[in-house]
């Protein structure tokens, strides 16, 4: 069975991509290139669902808003 989910990509401060799953708690992986970022985490989601079974219940994705805070 073929299963789509969303992936965050962020980069953090020494420039390694950073990419998590929201829709699978824990599961996130770093790499200093994209193409190894998207091989990771493709890793990291077979083997989370290897662990939890099929479980996992699909979560609608709607969007990503940016909100500025003063601090």
């Amino acid at each position: 069975m073929t299963r789509a989910f969303n992936v965050i990509i962020e980069r953090d401060a020494e420039g390694y991509y950073v990419a998590s799953v929201p829709e699978l708690r824990g599961c996130h992986t770093q790499a200093k290139s994209l193409d190894t970022l998207m091989k990771r985490i493709r890793e990291a989601i077979e083997l989370y669902l290897e662990v939890e079974g099929e479980t996992v219940s699909p979560q609608e994705f709607i969007g990503i808003q940016r909100i500025w805070v003063e601090v």
